[in-house]
């Protein structure tokens, strides 16, 4: 029986990864009337004379909502709400494994971006944070922008960021061991959808100021009418030369080729393109754009990609846990550009200089220091930038 065969039975044993526990024993009638009537009145009423006292009476400061409209799941695409349910049951799984966070997996039947954000408004208070999930770019830039001016508290797309701030990290290792600098390496993103573009201001933010992204149509260039607006802000930022061409012409002298795109694109001529002792992150799920074997015998140094059967995996349960983690423990109104960088850099460190190597650029995803060391990064960061509310 093979993984996906394997799963499926579980999946028909457990009938969801995920279950509601109560904090509060009720054994006794005087336990139902704490924790319930009459005695719950007092709660509620403290909470209605000041809001911010439900951070303190009610679950609300360790609960997230992981939210999806089922249009980008995993790599498969537009499935609908329900179907997407057992990914963001097993994303709720990972938040409290990882994190002691509970997170409800809550999916809208609406690809309308007006009703998403009014319905992610409205269920907001119960929430200490919101988790967006496998949503279809290019809305999902729009309903993560809109509910971040309407919500008081963190709305984060973990497509986008947590995908960003992983390949942060693994970038500052790999390059530590290529002893290159991040302003000075010549770096090729394929995809331009959420993730790449993600990962694109990310790296813009830590300092790289050479990045070529591409699309299915080739090189991504000022000026082009056909790219959405997303796409038409980030082109602004990078390709500062102006390059025209295919993913072959891109390729050549890059020292770093991140890829957020399609199966097998990436061919050995490319790899051998590519400067002395390129860095390659083909992160294509479930098939890489190249398999490490042929970068590596195509003449990559580092080669990372999403997959847990192959040396640095780049997995995004390495940030979104302790990211969520340090801005719940500090009631943060956000999830700021500073706190993300924070956490690339403290994920970065995990990995001590003498156990740096070309096949341990990162943490492992099953490294329980990682959400601990995440979140201590984050609640600096968060109070450092005015965003912290305790």
């Amino acid at each position: 029986m093979n993984i996906r065969e394997e799963s499926l039975k579980k999946h028909y044993e457990w009938q969801g990864k995920i279950e509601v526990i109560s904090r509060a024993k009720i054994e006794t009638r005087e336990d139902l009337s704490l924790a319930y009537t009459p005695g719950v009145a007092e709660p509620c009423l403290e909470i209605n004379k000041d809001e911010n006292k439900s951070w303190e009476l009610t679950r609300r400061s360790s609960l997230v909502a992981v939210i999806t409209d089922g249009t980008a799941v995993l790599g498969l695409g537009d499935i609908g709400p329900l179907a997407g349910m057992p990914v963001m049951e097993g994303k709720c799984a990972l938040f409290k494994e990882f994190a002691d966070i509970d997170a409800f997996p809550i999916c809208v039947k609406s690809k309308d971006v007006d009703e998403i954000v009014r319905t992610v408004e409205l269920i907001s208070g119960s929430f200490g944070g919101i988790n967006l999930e496998d949503i279809s770019s290019p809305r999902c830039f729009e309903i993560e922008r809109r509910l971040k001016e309407v919500c008081d508290i963190p709305v984060f797309h973990d497509d986008q960021h947590g995908t960003a701030v992983v390949v942060g990290a693994a970038l500052i290792n790999a390059l530590k061991i290529v002893k290159k600098q991040m302003d000075k390496a010549q770096i090729v993103i394929c995809g331009a959808g959420s993730a790449g573009i993600a990962i694109c201001k990310h790296l813009l933010n830590m300092g790289a100021e050479n990045i070529t992204m591409l699309d299915s149509r080739g090189i991504v260039c000022k000026g082009d009418l056909q790219l959405n607006d997303a796409q038409m802000e980030i082109a602004e930022v990078t390709n500062k030369q102006q390059k025209r061409g295919t993913l072959s012409d891109a390729m050549v002298g890059a020292d770093v080729f991140i890829g957020v795109s399609a199966p097998n694109i990436v061919t050995c001529d490319m790899i051998k393109s590519m400067a002395h002792d390129a860095i390659v992150f083909p992160m294509a799920n479930p098939t890489p754009e190249i398999m490490p074997e042929l970068a590596k015998a195509a003449g990559a140094r580092i080669v990372g990609t999403g997959r847990s059967d192959f040396p640095n995996q780049i997995n995004n349960v390495l940030a979104f846990p302790g990211i969520f983690r340090g801005a719940l423990e500090c009631r943060a109104s956000e999830i700021n550009e500073e706190m993300k960088q924070a956490a690339s850099y403290a994920l970065a460190d995990l990995v001590d200089e003498s156990e740096l190597n070309e096949e341990n650029i990162i943490p492992s995803a099953l490294d329980k220091r990682v959400s601990k060391i995440v979140a201590a990064a984050v609640v600096k960061a968060a109070r450092e930038t005015g965003v912290a509310r305790i």
